[in-house]
């Protein structure tokens, strides 16, 4: 059986997005952005300013910025990347909004991100909690300044 996989992703600056495009080719999935209804402007993600946006949205863990679009066929996917940047050192809040507006059970979730200069922190931890027991969850991958043969190698590792 030919497993489909989606490729979806979450991206301000782009970085997130060519990764997930590299990811998309290699795998040959469907890629959609996870898209939030509100926008966000420079302002927005500027984290040096303690009431911006996206501070006060990963201040508070009950955060769920709402998405615009809907993936209306996310049954049909078996295997489903899910991209980001990383922000506070976890995924940002809309990341949580994605991962609980589905029903994941018996899929493939892995997690990939980049980041401008820290690690994945408690991303897993955070992000496996909020799906049920009958998700694969797979190690999220930190893929900074990567290239589609890095990716293949990583890709190849998850037997998929």
């Amino acid at each position: 059986m030919e497993k489909k996989i989606l490729v979806s992703y979450f991206s301000c600056s782009g970085v997130t997005k060519e990764v997930a495009n590299m990811i998309g080719e290699v795998v040959q999935g469907d890629v959609v952005e996870i898209q939030p209804k509100i926008p966000y402007t420079s302002a927005d993600l500027n984290w040096m300013n303690k009431k911006s946006r996206s501070s006060l949205e990963m201040q508070d863990k009950t955060s769920r910025p709402e998405i615009a679009n809907k993936i209306e066929n996310m049954k049909d996917y078996d295997i489903v990347f899910v991209g980001f940047p990383i922000w506070w050192y976890v995924a940002p809040t809309i990341i949580h909004t994605f991962l609980e507006s589905y029903d994941f059970s018996n899929k493939i979730i892995i997690p990939f991100c980049t980041s401008g200069g820290s690690g994945v922190g408690k991303t897993d931890e955070e992000l496996h909690a909020l799906l049920d027991d009958t998700v694969k969850w797979c190690p999220c991958k930190l893929l900074n300044h990567t290239n589609e043969k890095e990716i293949q190698d990583w890709i190849d590792t998850l037997n998929l």
